[in-house]
């Protein structure tokens, strides 16, 4: 337990000089495709700055951890519906469902889309656009099985199939992750471990014409890409759980594989287990904050189940201003 604190404590002391682990070539920003499976899908985990990976147990787990699933609330079904109101009149949406057939095994479903309006084509030679709109998609359907191996452990894993497109050109990829969680009990402290977007490398396919010096020209053959894996261990505890209200203190180390590793820090107040506050900052990312991320929640008890509402409210510097709202239902 002590070692586990002493190990954030240094994290938040010295990411500004230094990273935890190689960055092998620094920032890395743009170094793979597919950015939208980095997007946080839920209202809590985005409220939070993004530490989440050891304390997510809801159906958004499956994002940030999936063997967090085993650590959500007793029901049988767990239902999870957010929206984000994201830059440039983008829009994500998604869907988690978790199933628990048995005391041990859990089962989970994900489903998440970006959306844009239609965008004018632009190219070099005609910058106030060529008369034609371009359409972009961005989808991921993902399956879920964690475990709880004992008391405190719990273990999962995702297969994800992801498509990109732009125009007449897509790529598809299959991904997986793998996830770790473990309860250590004191002041209700737990961490988590998850490695994310693991897969090959995949080259585009379709074509696309292009109006170059010597006319015009259609190109069919792209590089391949890379996917944007993360690996991220956070933890959390509660200095304060007295009567109606528990405080929690969640922290979060993130090492991307296309950009700078970043730390969050981000705490969570709530009364009764029905009214929730939340704040937090992510440090090191290419964007900063203009001021911390906040969020609030209600979740309500009745005979069949819960039924959860969460928001959060994110402000970058440059890029603007974004909203999460999140719906969860979780049937007895």
């Amino acid at each position: 337990m002590r070692k586990l604190f002493l190990i954030l404590s240094l994290v938040a002391a010295n990411w500004v000089q230094a990273q935890v682990l190689p960055t092998f070539g620094n920032s890395r920003t743009g170094g793979s495709g597919m950015q939208f499976l980095k997007i946080m899908p839920d209202a809590r985990g985005a409220a939070l700055g993004g530490a989440a990976a050891g304390i997510s147990s809801d159906p958004s787990a499956m994002f940030w951890n999936p063997a967090g699933i085993t650590r959500g609330d007793t029901g049988k079904l767990d239902i999870l519906l957010s929206h984000t109101s994201y830059y440039a009149n983008a829009n994500l949406n998604y869907l988690g469902l978790t199933f628990k057939p048995g005391k041990y095994s859990h089962f989970g479903l994900q489903v998440s889309s970006l959306n844009y309006n239609e965008m004018e084509e632009t190219t070099e030679f005609q910058p106030t656009g060529t008369g034609r709109t371009v359409n972009v998609s961005n989808t991921l359907i993902g399956l879920t099985y964690a475990r709880i191996l004992t008391e405190n452990f719990s273990f999962g894993v995702n297969a994800k199939w992801a498509h990109e497109g732009i125009a007449d050109v897509a790529v598809n990829n299959v991904l997986f992750d793998l996830g770790l969680t473990y309860y250590i009990g004191l002041m209700n402290s737990k961490f988590g471990v998850s490695f994310s977007n693991f897969g090959v490398n995949v080259a585009p396919s379709g074509e696309v014409s292009l109006l170059k010096m010597n006319g015009e020209q259609t190109i069919n053959s792209f590089t391949e890409i890379s996917v944007p894996s993360a690996f991220r261990f956070g933890g959390s505890f509660d200095p304060i759980s007295k009567g109606a209200h528990r405080l929690m203190v969640a922290a979060q180390l993130s090492h991307p594989t296309d950009n700078n590793e970043t730390f969050a820090l981000g705490t969570e107040y709530s009364w009764k287990n029905i009214l929730f506050g939340r704040a937090g900052y992510e440090f090191g990312s290419d964007e900063n904050y203009r001021m911390p991320t906040v969020g609030a929640g209600i979740k309500l008890r009745k005979r069949n189940g819960t039924y959860r509402i969460d928001y959060a409210f994110s402000a970058k510097e440059r890029l603007g201003n974004h909203h999460r709202l999140t719906l969860g239902i979780c049937i007895l």
